[in-house]
């Protein structure tokens, strides 16, 4: 066997190549995404912390590395590097851009690379709706929803809440920037069929209104702070991870979907540690309530935290990678390796 023969081709997906795979497949994608938080709750992937790249000169811009191993009959490794620079909306571009990296588990030869905004996107809508569903099975699917923050998380966890049978009777919509707003009731009038959609003017408005509510902003301190806006203990997708003050996450129940990684750069169960002087406030994990360890009590709201695991990202792009290498047109780069032997 020559020194190269276990050296794979290094394949290229670019973003529409990644929608393509993804396009009509959510339902997968949801249980791809419990799959792999099964097999994280199980010990068999590698999640070290995410590194964040932050600059003094865009204190509001980062670019996060999100390296992870996945176990299980479809083990790969690889590491996301996604930015966020929210000026970027104002230049009428997307806030967030990103690529996702896999490694081959038996050699560490990186294989592929993709778009992976789509991904990250994704896999984020894909654990919201999962979490929705086995949070709210106590209690019955909400059928009055609002998203406060509306760009294209919110779209995408509208999506994958539509594309796993939810409807709503109500939908709220709220965003600092009216634009924004009146943008996302637009597209929801032209996907929505049936429910009242509303632009609310305050956040307290929304939340009073709504028993599932969705934050997606791009908060870097708490802006909500009244539990008393949530005493109709809705069911509360904490995507964006620092709307909510520690008031509001010491007075709910709580989930993540990893202690050690939401409890960390100032997210909001991070801020309530360090209030409480403890971690008492968690109830579990994502995985518990999987496992039907973890009932959800109706006499409080309840939070889903969810820091965002790149085991995730890794379970949906090795997923997209099989799909368009067996059925699409992968753009494979040659001899993207050509230093294989040892002495030339």
């Amino acid at each position: 066997m020559s020194e190269s023969a276990n050296v794979p081709a290094f394949t290229v997906i670019s973003g529409a190549q990644v929608q393509d795979a993804l396009d009509g497949q959510q339902k997968q994608v949801v249980d791809i995404v419990e799959q792999a938080y099964r097999l994280h709750g199980a010990a068999r992937t590698v999640n070290p912390p995410s590194y964040f790249l932050r600059f003094p000169d865009r204190p509001n811009s980062r670019i996060i590395a999100l390296p992870a191993a996945l176990g299980g009959d479809s083990a790969v490794d690889g590491i996301k590097w996604i930015s966020s620079f929210p000026d970027n909306v104002a230049a009428g571009i997307p806030r967030a851009s990103a690529v996702l990296v896999l490694n081959n588990h038996d050699t560490g030869y990186p294989f592929a690379c993709l778009e992976s905004s789509v991904i990250s996107a994704t896999r984020t809508a894909a654990s919201a709706a999962l979490a929705a569903d086995h949070l709210s099975r106590n209690q019955g699917r909400p059928r009055r929803i609002g998203f406060i923050g509306v760009g294209l998380i919110a779209r995408y966890i509208h999506k994958y809440l539509q594309a796993t049978d939810w409807t709503f009777d109500e939908i709220g919509v709220h965003d600092l920037s009216t634009e924004h707003a009146d943008g996302f009731k637009s597209y929801l009038d032209r996907v929505e069929d049936g429910p009242a959609i509303t632009v609310h003017d305050s956040a307290e408005s929304l939340i009073r209104s709504a028993d599932l509510v969705v934050f997606a902003t791009v908060a870097g301190t708490p802006h909500v702070h009244d539990p008393a806006w949530f005493e109709h203990n809705p069911l509360v997708l904490n995507v964006s991870l620092r709307d909510l003050s520690p008031e509001i996450i010491l007075s709910s129940v709580n989930v993540v979907d990893d202690v050690e990684h939401c409890l960390k750069a100032d997210t909001s169960p991070h801020l309530a540690e360090q209030r409480a002087g403890n971690r008492d406030f968690l109830d579990g994990t994502i995985n518990d309530v999987l496992a039907g360890d973890l009932k959800m009590p109706s006499d409080r709201p309840v939070v889903f935290s969810p820091f965002g695991l790149g085991v995730l990202d890794l379970a949906v792009g090795k997923y997209i990678y099989d799909e368009v290498t067996a059925h699409g047109n992968p753009t494979v780069v040659p001899d993207f390796f050509s230093e294989l032997r040892r002495y030339g």
